[in-house]
């Protein structure tokens, strides 16, 4: 399997692991210095470095949503580094802080950015 091809079955599992809550799954092909960015309208809302740091912030953003699901609508590689077009769609479990209520479904569009390291997650940037 050639790297462009390995990266694009990371990603594919990774983006299964989301869906499904599967904390460990998503963190299994992450490198130990992982730096995650949530990007929104162009400003960072979240900076995570590390994998025990990425993993508890995941485990945490599962208690907030009954169901959620990323679906690729489009995957474009150069150097390294993957450009993921995103369909997103959840439904709110609790109340958020934002105003969402529980119950509220949510669609959005944007983009997951992978970053690797050989054959590892260095960076991964959620935009939206």
């Amino acid at each position: 399997m050639d790297n462009q091809a390995r990266q694009r079955q990371i990603i594919e599992d990774y983006i299964k692991a989301y869906n499904t809550f599967d904390v460990a799954g998503m963190v299994k092909d992450m490198h130990p210095d992982v730096v995650f960015e949530n990007i929104s309208d162009g400003m960072t809302i979240l900076k995570i470095q590390g994998i025990s740091g990425f993993r508890t912030q995941a485990e945490q953003a599962t208690e907030f949503f009954q169901e959620r699901e990323q679906r690729v609508k489009s995957i474009s590689f150069q150097d390294g580094v993957a450009e993921v077009a995103i369909a997103y769609e959840g439904t709110v479990a609790v109340d958020l802080p934002n105003g969402m209520q529980a119950g509220e479904k949510v669609s959005m569009e944007g983009k997951s950015i992978f970053h690797f390291s050989g054959d590892k997650i260095i960076k991964l940037q959620d935009i939206s």
